[in-house]
């Protein structure tokens, strides 16, 4: 151990930080009920740092000394300041790279325009970690009304998880659900320290035992064009083409359409659903 480092006053402010947040302010579910310890449980945040509780206790106490990147993953966990995040480094012994910013991705005007001009074809406009950056009023008809869900939240592979009604338009939604955190896997890799990722992955964990298990087998893919089959509502059983587009002046964004072979039901049922769609808007 670092003899500049300071394990118990470490331990100590670990402690004091994981006191000030609740389940909530994390994205966790909260059972109900007294909780025997205020703000997190060590389990709790050993699960959103993706490391075992057993780790984590022992350093809090003092134990055991943690790498820079386990450290970076707590202080993002810990919703830790940057001069928090330092005050923790320094009390490590370890030095303190800057972190860096990311910024906000917002979708691009010419995908924007793009999708407008997309009557019949339901079409989102996809970011980092499945981000739902944008869409056309036939992807709102056909998944859910975007507009609704916080802007934080708009997350495929999220939806596809926590939200039962687009669960439930995917008669093979395990198949579907395991492609989504194949490609989640795919994103942790190419970014590490994403802190949304991170927080995406705790959530998600947390709350459906099969994303843990998914996630732990450590699947990746990434896929640009495959087939999507949908149960509506209103349109009925489609089976529609999905095919992906990136955008060359920014790859992390990818216009994503849906089709159908024309003369198929599934063409008939997209048509079905552009005029209920806006029907709706009026």
């Amino acid at each position: 151990m670092s003899s500049n480092a300071h394990p118990s006053e470490l331990g100590d402010f670990l402690k004091a930080r994981r006191t000030e947040l609740s389940p909530a302010m994390v994205g966790l579910a909260d059972a109900g009920g007294r909780r025997r310890v205020k703000g997190l449980r060590r389990e709790e945040v050993a699960m959103l740092a993706s490391i075992s509780t057993d780790y984590y206790t022992r350093l809090e106490q003092g134990r055991r000394q943690a790498s820079a990147p386990v450290l970076d993953t707590i202080a993002r966990v810990l919703r830790l300041s940057d001069d928090e995040r330092a005050y923790m480094f320094e009390l490590s012994g370890k030095d303190a790279a800057r972190p860096r910013r990311r910024v906000t991705q917002k979708v691009q005007p010419q995908l924007r325009r793009l999708l407008d001009d997309l009557a019949t074809t339901p079409a989102v406009v996809l970011g980092r970690r499945t981000d739902i950056l944008a869409w056309n009023p036939m992807a709102a008809a056909l998944f859910t009304d975007f507009s609704r869900i916080p802007e934080r939240k708009r997350n495929f592979v999220r939806l596809v998880f926590a939200d039962p009604a687009v669960r439930a338009l995917y008669p093979e939604w395990e198949y579907m659900a395991k492609a989504g955190v194949a490609q989640l896997r795919m994103e942790a890799a190419r970014d590490p320290k994403d802190p949304r990722l991170m927080d995406l992955v705790g959530e998600l964990s947390v709350q459906d035992q099969d994303f843990r298990r998914w996630w732990g087998s450590h699947n990746v893919a990434v896929r640009e064009m495959g087939t999507k089959v949908l149960r509506h509502p209103v349109a009925g059983d489609l089976t529609l083409d999905w095919s992906t587009l990136t955008f060359a002046p920014d790859p992390d964004q990818q216009l994503v359409t849906f089709t159908a072979e024309p003369g198929t039901p599934s063409h008939d049922g997209l048509r079905i659903l552009a005029s209920w769609a806006l029907g709706a808007e009026r």
